[in-house]
């Protein structure tokens, strides 16, 4: 009798709170939204993991625009490249703010670092330095002989591996070290991987372990976004972990600005770029000389900051581009074959594959477009957040509402796509391989779009086409790969990629 007298009262209560939140969102002509909104933790029930996959079968069922509520936080759910669109084209500057998380509270240097920080002056200061310092025309040329370098010495050291027959290669390794060796060379001068220097081979590894944890543990969700009452307890132990993570981050960084300090300090002005041209002009001392000028602005947390956001960002995501490329090739050997023979057709065995070959290499780009529309490096996009109240698809969207863009599942929308879940690089090549309403967007769009769109796509394209050029490839058993995907903001594979290689001919050039 006393548990009915308890119970009843209370569901009483929860009805007269469902109904009315029902009511109130459509006369404030929210977009729809799936009942039932439970009080206080809200849709957060329907949640399970792999968000994109979760989040694309609600839109499936309950359609492309959806309102929910993630705990106190509002939530703008979308599935459509045209209200995808109307986002970041009409009401680009709206969502141009990211939600304050936990994760960009630690590893985003209280909201200030690249990634995180709001829009503003500070946002576009950063965004136009590294429009001009890094992904610029004239930098991308600057820095092309790099990219050269790292990736020959790359397939030299496949070679030599081999020995001339057969050899099992971890391509996971393989991608992870060349994309890391370019970008520290563009940002600092220094390489990792491939060298006789223990010390530099022992800090790659280390940064490797460090790019692996952020996107595993950055990635990870954490109820005290959502319900800030929890945070007192430090759900789960990953405020910890962050904090944690933040300072071997900021050690590994400030390491190379102290280095690199010193060396400009023992070769003042221009002794130091006479003797050091090959480095006068990596990212981070350039930072350094802005620092001489304006040194409260560009103090070291602003280099460390700026500087990891790139190396994270720059390096996983290409590496998971690679090996899921790679696996769908072992996968389906007629087309590895075909991008081999348009390579020997195009470039021929005299020479290697280099960059300016790419804009003539029309399949490898499919397939490379096919990869991303797949297996797209942010399934969700960066989150947004809206800055000021909008409208959306006819809908009234309140300001502080977190946007999320399931481009995963705009890219296995069987409407937009034909067979979706099918390999199948040569869709590119007609008009579906055109950017139609925002149907593919493995980048992003708007403001906070990738801005290292260009360089991704050189490095990917140069790597994957000097593997298919100079060396054969197979499965390391009869079993087809597996395609199971791991959990972190990118989309890795769940086991990393091991095939087997020999050289061809061409290899005698590199």
């Amino acid at each position: 009798m006393d548990y009915l007298l308890v119970t009843i009262p209370l569901l009483l209560v929860a009805t007269f709170l469902l109904t009315a939140a029902h009511f109130r969102r459509k006369s404030s002509n929210y977009p729809p939204t799936i009942f039932p909104t439970i009080p206080i933790i809200g849709h957060l029930y329907l949640l399970k993991k792999p968000l994109y996959r979760t989040l694309a079968k609600l839109s499936t069922k309950h359609g492309p625009i959806l309102f929910l509520q993630f705990g106190s936080r509002p939530v703008l759910l979308l599935s459509s490249p045209s209200l995808t669109e109307e986002c970041f084209t009409k009401n680009d500057i709206v969502f141009a703010n990211r939600p304050r998380l936990l994760a960009g509270k630690i590893l985003g240097c209280n909201y200030t670092s690249f990634g995180y920080s709001p829009y503003g002056d500070h946002w576009r200061n950063l965004r136009r330095f590294s429009t001009v310092e890094i992904f610029s025309s004239q930098r991308l040329q600057e820095f092309e002989e790099t990219r050269h370098d790292e990736a020959r010495l790359m397939t030299r050291k496949l070679v030599s591996e081999c020995c001339g027959s057969s050899q099992i290669v971890n391509l996971n390794t393989v991608f992870h070290e060349m994309t890391l060796n370019v970008m520290m060379r563009i940002i600092s001068g220094k390489r990792f991987f491939g060298g006789d220097n223990d010390t530099e081979l022992e800090q790659g590894k280390r940064f490797r372990e460090i790019v692996k944890e952020t996107f595993l543990v950055g990635g990870a969700s954490h109820l005290g976004d959502h319900l800030p009452v929890l945070r007192w307890f430090g759900v789960k132990g990953l405020e910890k972990k962050l904090v944690a993570l933040q300072k071997k981050r900021d050690c590994f960084i400030q390491e190379l600005i102290y280095q690199l300090r010193n060396a400009r300090e023992e070769f003042a002005g221009d002794n130091y770029n006479d003797k050091n041209k090959k480095r006068k002009n990596t990212v981070i001392e350039v930072l350094l000389k802005l620092q001489e000028t304006d040194p409260e602005y560009y103090n070291d947390q602003l280099i460390r900051s700026f500087v990891l956001n790139l190396l994270t960002a720059g390096t996983d995501t290409s590496t998971a581009t690679m090996e899921w490329a790679f696996s769908l090739m072992l996968n389906h050997m007629h087309v590895l074959k075909k991008a081999q023979n348009e390579i020997d057709s195009c470039v021929g065995k005299c020479r290697l594959v280099d960059e300016s070959d790419i804009a003539s290499l029309p399949y490898l780009r499919c397939i490379i477009n096919e990869t991303l529309r797949m297996y797209p490096p942010g399934p969700l996009l960066v989150p947004h957040e809206s800055s000021d109240d909008c409208v959306v698809g006819g809908y009234h969207i309140p300001r502080g509402t977190m946007l999320l863009v399931n481009q995963w599942a705009i890219h296995h929308n069987p409407d937009l796509w034909s067979d979706p879940e099918r390999f199948f690089p040569e869709r590119f090549e007609g008009i579906e391989g055109e950017r139609d309403g925002l149907k593919f967007l493995p980048f992003g769009f708007g403001r906070r779009s990738c801005p290292g769109e260009g360089l991704a796509l050189r490095v990917i394209g140069l790597t994957l086409g000097l593997l298919i050029q100079c060396f054969d490839w197979e499965r390391v058993s009869e079993e087809m790969v597996d395609m199971s995907e791991g959990h972190g903001l990118t989309m890795p594979k769940a086991q990393p990629l091991v095939a087997k290689c020999s050289p061809r001919l061409v290899t005698q050039f590199v």
